[in-house]
């Protein structure tokens, strides 16, 4: 069987007539076709994904069995930390997600009670052996308990908004919950240090420190851990924002001059990389990067690299469960190879 096909020239004059035999797609053909088309979809996508593809590295190789529930550990006091932390952002459904507003109600979703504690099981089996969460979110409190209470081994350094008045009682109170250390959440602690408040910090570490555990102070601004040094502060261990501002959507500078509010500049949580890095070089006490993959825009590989390159001793990282063994192996990768670093380690 023929089909006439009629061409046409660019003013619609028809110029000859032709058959051609109809043809009967099979299944090979159709299958030729697809991943012809396939082929070609790279050229069809968009800015944004095409740019994303470039800068992802390769994916971290599986773990090999010997490798699964050992990861290199540092020291903080008499605290021995996983040179990874699982942050708690994600399971509190704190989440960083620019301006997509139903992310949080996603993530209380999704974090449920069984949830969170197999987020945290599986850390464990990777050698991830510290979590950070804030303790005000009684829901992730109540599981943790009950997680310690079911043989959970998991370390906990909370995370706390901490008051100026009655702050004894409050430190305690936290402490009793049997965690490992306490640190000032970063956006108190740059508060206390735009209003030069280095004795809150001081009172604050020494509060911790009482119970016996070690203390932190946090901070996005590099402000922050500067004024507890010129202070002559003794914290166990300073967590400051540090990642690279390479990425797509990373936030410039000139959108904001000033000051980081972390709870309504949702785009990027260190504005100052290199003048941290330098800064912290000269600084002997244990640091604790965190927002190192900025949000999940910067891949585990690159962010980690450049953390520890930069002198951090330890990355924070909120996780999901799906992503913890790929994290645990991209970390193995990264410190088995070149390390460009100036900063000794602390501890």
């Amino acid at each position: 069987m023929k089909e006439t096909i009629m061409k046409t020239n660019q003013t619609g004059q028809k110029i000859n007539n032709q058959t051609e035999p109809t043809r009967s797609v099979s299944r090979r053909g159709f299958l030729k076709k697809s991943l012809a088309a396939s082929a070609a979809v790279p050229v069809m996508m968009s800015f944004e994904e095409r740019n994303l593809m470039a800068q992802t590295p390769p994916a971290a190789a599986p773990a090999k069995a010997t490798e699964t529930g050992t990861l290199p550990k540092g020291k903080i006091g008499n605290v021995e930390i996983s040179r990874i932390i699982c942050g708690g952002n994600l399971i509190s459904g704190y989440a960083h997600s620019r301006d997509l507003i139903y992310v949080s109600h996603l993530l209380k979703a999704y974090f449920t009670d069984a949830k969170i504690m197999e987020t945290w099981s599986l850390c464990e089996q990777q050698g991830i052996n510290t979590m950070i969460f804030n303790p005000s979110d009684e829901h992730a409190l109540r599981v943790y308990g009950d997680y310690k209470r079911q043989g959970g081994k998991i370390q906990c350094i909370a995370q706390v908004d901490a008051p100026k008045k009655n702050m004894a009682p409050f430190i305690k109170g936290i402490a009793d919950y049997g965690v490992d250390g306490i640190v000032l959440v970063g956006n108190v602690g740059d508060r206390w240090s735009r209003d030069n408040d280095s004795d809150s910090m001081g009172q604050f570490i020494e509060q911790v420190q009482l119970n016996g555990i070690v203390a932190g102070i946090g901070g996005h601004e590099l402000r922050t851990p500067m004024l507890a040094e010129k202070a002559g502060l003794k914290a166990d261990f300073y967590m400051k924002t540090y990642h690279s501002t390479s990425y797509w959507s990373t936030r410039r500078p000139d959108q904001d001059k000033d000051v980081i509010d972390n709870y309504n500049v949702d785009n990027y949580w260190c504005k100052d990389p290199d003048t941290t890095k330098d800064f912290m070089a000269s600084v002997k006490r244990p640091w604790m990067a965190y927002k190192v993959l900025a949000a999940g825009a910067v891949h585990p590989h690159t962010g980690f690299k450049h953390a520890f390159e930069g002198g951090a001793d330890f990355c924070v990282v909120g996780m999901f469960d799906f992503q913890i063994s790929e994290n645990a192996n991209v970390l193995r990768q990264v410190l088995a190879g070149k390390i460009d670093r100036k900063r000794a380690w602390v501890t």
